[in-house]
């Protein structure tokens, strides 16, 4: 058994202040507050910063110039390798729109990955598209959206047999309430997205098994007094959870404090990073599409549409802090929440029996050091001799 103690740690057991969590074969065996545990003194000892559950990120096209749509498996596994550096150690990739049998392919070509790329750890993959609304294309081909058959709901369930955990779609298509209720049969958790549905469409999509937003208020009917659309229903509805991308480019600050008001512990903080993020200014690539980085860092395609983001999961959950968010609430949207959402009650939490999967934040709240299931996977501790040996890849070093 190991022992870390932090002088702040986000968990459920105990208030938020000094605290000690022990580690052991992979898994927490147990939180209490105070400088020791049972008496035991801490193996590592934080002398700054925040202790909190692995980040979930549940939308992401790509990064440090990947995008998973085209990426072999050397870019898996970089991806995979680095992403603990933004405190992440678990993702859902998005393949964004792309012909059917493009996007089957694509699947099969992630099944055949192994199922450790020894870093931040797949947990499915979400498909946006192609049955969104033309209207509200957002960074999506418009040429390729279309209404979403059996035959083409079918192909993309069957590709990889439970391989495909999310899809986004938008109700209002003909069509699409058949093919939510056919994904949500198939265990695929549904998403309303790049719509322009009436609040009564997006309830009849959550009637008919859909339970998320995908990034709310970006690309869908805006919230209005007389008809609340997407955007309304979403922040309603408590069987909707919403997906939100805070980088205070996509959703300012007070609208940020606003969803999180108005649908608390129903904001899940997401990223929508591609592969210009965590890479110098350039042209990158995005489901087939050229795009490039603005001077404020946002992806954007040749006709000035922002195309994904640049955001790493630790800068949102700091950026929503520091537009008022509790810190135990934005830490939530970032790790709990998103877990739960997939029914990974084993993920995103410090408790008994978790997986160890644990984030250093600084006083800044970015991620210095990341385990997962209790290997250091980023970072240097503090007192390590090497700092190469203390950043190497978690499956050569075990905590502490």
């Amino acid at each position: 058994m190991h022992v870390i103690h932090a002088p702040r740690v986000v968990a459920d057991s105990v208030p938020l202040g000094p605290a000690c969590v022990a580690v052991s074969d992979g898994r927490i065996v147990g939180v209490v507050a105070g400088e020791t545990y049972g008496g035991v003194r801490p193996d590592v000892d934080l002398p700054s910063g925040v202790l909190v559950p692995g980040l979930v990120d549940i939308q992401i096209n790509g990064c440090f110039g990947v995008d998973f749509v085209a990426a072999d498996p050397a870019g898996w596994k970089e991806v995979s390798r680095r992403l603990p550096e933004t405190g992440v150690t678990s993702f859902v990739p998005t393949f964004i729109t792309a012909p059917v049998p493009d996007l089957v392919a694509a699947l099969r070509r992630t099944a055949a990955l192994p199922a450790d790329l020894g870093g931040a750890r797949v947990l499915g993959v979400h498909v946006e598209g192609p049955f969104l609304a033309s209207d509200r294309h957002g960074a999506h081909d418009p040429a390729l959206l279309r209404d979403p058959s059996p035959e083409a709901v079918d192909a993309l369930i069957e590709a990889a047999p439970g391989l495909l955990r999310m899809h986004t779609l938008a109700p209002e298509r003909a069509g699409a309430l058949a093919a939510i209720r056919r994904l949500v049969e198939a265990g695929v958790l549904v998403s309303v997205g790049h719509s322009d549905a009436t609040a009564e469409q997006t309830e009849a999509a959550a009637d008919a098994g859909a339970r998320l937003v995908t990034h709310l208020f970006n690309a869908m009917r805006p919230l209005h007094h007389r008809e609340p659309g997407v955007v309304g229903q979403g922040l309603t509805d408590p069987r909707l959870t919403c997906g939100l991308i805070a980088d205070l480019h996509h959703v300012a600050a007070p609208v940020c404090r606003l969803a999180f008001a108005a649908a608390p512990g129903r904001i899940v903080l997401v990223t929508d990073a591609v592969a210009a993020a965590g890479m110098p200014p350039g042209t990158y690539d995005l489901g087939g599409q050229q795009i490039s980085v603005d001077a404020l860092g946002l992806p954007r395609r040749s006709d000035g549409t922002i195309a994904g983001s640049g955001l790493r999961l630790d800068a949102a959950v700091a950026n929503v802090v520091a537009a008022g968010i509790d810190l135990r609430s934005a830490v939530d949207a970032g790790s709990r929440l998103p877990a739960d959402i997939l029914g990974r009650s084993d993920l995103g939490r410090i408790e008994a029996g978790a997986v160890a999967d644990l984030v250093w934040l600084g006083d800044d709240l970015t991620a210095r050091a990341t385990w997962l299931a209790g290997r250091l996977g980023y970072g240097q501790l503090p007192g390590a001799v090497d700092p190469a040996a203390a950043a190497s890849p978690a499956a050569d070093r075990v905590l502490p």
